[in-house]
């Protein structure tokens, strides 16, 4: 089994959670402040209303007939889309942000630890004079949505396939591998499940796997993902793709029934006795010191 844990975020000076609560979160990307529901703030928030709407340049609102979707409140001279770096731990990225009807805006801050990580792992298996190794590792990014992880293994010397079902996330991602100006990314547009039962049956390998799956979704062709009833089935094939000498493996997990134990106890049965392996919450501290926790994750690397 794992060790169970929190993975504390570290400093980000692009991006702060300033507040959160009834609901809502309120956060700086880069110059812009944005206020977006999120529903694990259950507490109430430490600002007054009134200093969220003078700090917020756009505020998500959602659609009374829609559950996900909803619209922006934009002040005056509020640039979308726009940019913000990240630059800590050998990693020097760009990702371009915009406002979604989702109320996402292009990436999830508090994967900034993992980044980081697949970064130093990548850096590790590699071949040098001093040690065997690989000389290009292999890594696989799954439900990849706009591409921080493939990024920060494509900076650190991968070669890297990632996959999306949405193509016009797949098009953001690679607008990102632009902005930080790395290339030769391989963008498919597939059902996860479809691509992982495709490589497993070629018989490739990979040093590295990445997962992001959401509770719902659906694959190009109409595919039905639901992450209760497929997951199994998906970390079993992983499981077989794989390298036996040098890899790592990380999943990142969102839906609110899932707990770390959960993951523990799937990664246990289909995985086995890993190294240095470690699952717990992912979270983000806002400015007076409320964790608000962000999904849960399993990783483990030789």
């Amino acid at each position: 089994m794992s060790m169970i844990s929190l993975i504390t975020p570290a400093p980000w000076s692009a991006y702060e959670l300033i507040d959160s609560g009834d609901f809502y979160k309120l956060e700086r990307f880069g110059d812009y402040v944005l206020s977006r529901p999120e529903p694990q703030a259950v507490w109430r928030k430490s600002l007054s209303d009134d200093e969220w709407a003078d700090r917020a340049h756009a505020t998500f609102r959602r659609d009374r007939s829609s559950p996900e979707r909803g619209d922006w409140q934009v002040k005056p001279g509020m640039r979308d889309p726009w940019q913000i770096r990240f630059q800590q731990q050998g990693l020097n990225l760009t990702f371009k942000l915009a406002l979604t009807t989702f109320k996402h805006v292009g990436i999830f801050p508090e994967q900034a630890n993992n980044w980081a990580y697949i970064h130093d792992a990548v850096t590790a298996m590699k071949r040098t004079t001093e040690r065997p190794g690989v000389e290009r590792p292999r890594v696989l990014n799954l439900f990849a949505y706009t591409g921080g992880a493939s990024l920060a293994a494509r900076q650190a010397g991968a070669d890297v396939t990632h996959v999306d079902a949405v193509k016009p996330v797949i098009s953001w991602a690679r607008e990102n591998m632009d902005y930080s100006e790395l290339d030769n990314i391989r963008w498919v547009v597939e059902d996860a499940v479809k691509f992982v039962r495709r490589e497993v049956r070629r018989g490739n390998k990979y040093n590295g796997i990445i997962l992001d799956p959401p509770a719902y979704g659906r694959g190009p062709d109409g595919e039905k993902w639901v992450l209760e009833e497929q997951i199994y089935d998906l970390l079993g094939a992983c499981a077989d793709l794989l390298d036996g000498d040098d890899f790592f493996f990380i999943i990142n997990l969102y839906s609110l029934g899932f707990s770390s134990l959960i993951v523990d106890n799937l990664m246990a049965q289909l995985f086995g006795d890993v190294p240095n392996a470690e699952s717990g919450e992912l979270y983000l501290a806002d400015t007076f010191n409320k964790r608000l926790p962000l999904g849960v994750f399993y990783r483990f690397k030789n």
